[in-house]
């Protein structure tokens, strides 16, 4: 069943592989159909893979090989709620291991260029509790940080 509303990803050719690397590291996440032109195009051929439905957990997502003309950016982002450090570790990892690239802040970028913001619970827990300080605290220590460090962010919090 087609989603009433999808998040349609622009890829150079690459949806497939970006779709099955999604698939394999977040949780909730799968490959669907895979749909192949039914003639030439632009930037590509009859019979090339066109779009690739999938989801990012649970987010249903179309992937579309569109060709070289737009580029993935920091305007879009997933952001990913981690429970621990572990499951901090273990996503930026693997996006940053897998020919993506590290950021500011918790944010990285995975190979095709998408932007992910890789925040723990307790990062989020901090901005938003009622302690302005402790808040303040959290922020200023995550400014100094790429991967988001729960311990440091946990240690700022309590001052």
């Amino acid at each position: 069943m087609i989603s009433k509303n999808t998040v349609c990803l622009w890829y150079d050719g690459t949806a497939l592989d970006a779709a099955q690397f999604y698939a394999k590291t977040f949780p909730d996440s799968t490959v669907g159909a895979v749909h192949r032109a039914p003639s030439d195009f632009p930037s590509g051929k009859q019979g090339d893979v066109l779009t690739v439905e999938f989801t990012v957990m649970g987010i249903p997502c179309l992937g579309l090989n569109g060709g070289p003309a737009f580029k993935h950016n920091e305007a879009f982002s997933f952001q990913v709620a981690t429970d621990d450090q572990a499951e901090t570790d273990r996503l930026w990892n693997a996006i940053v291991g897998n020919g993506g690239q590290e950021s500011a802040c918790g944010w990285c970028k995975d190979k095709w260029g998408l932007s992910w913001q890789i925040t723990p619970r307790v990062l989020t827990e901090a901005f938003t509790g009622p302690d302005r300080a402790a808040a303040k605290r959290a922020f200023e220590a995550m400014m100094q940080m790429t991967k988001i460090d729960v311990a440091a962010i946990e240690a700022a919090r309590r001052g």
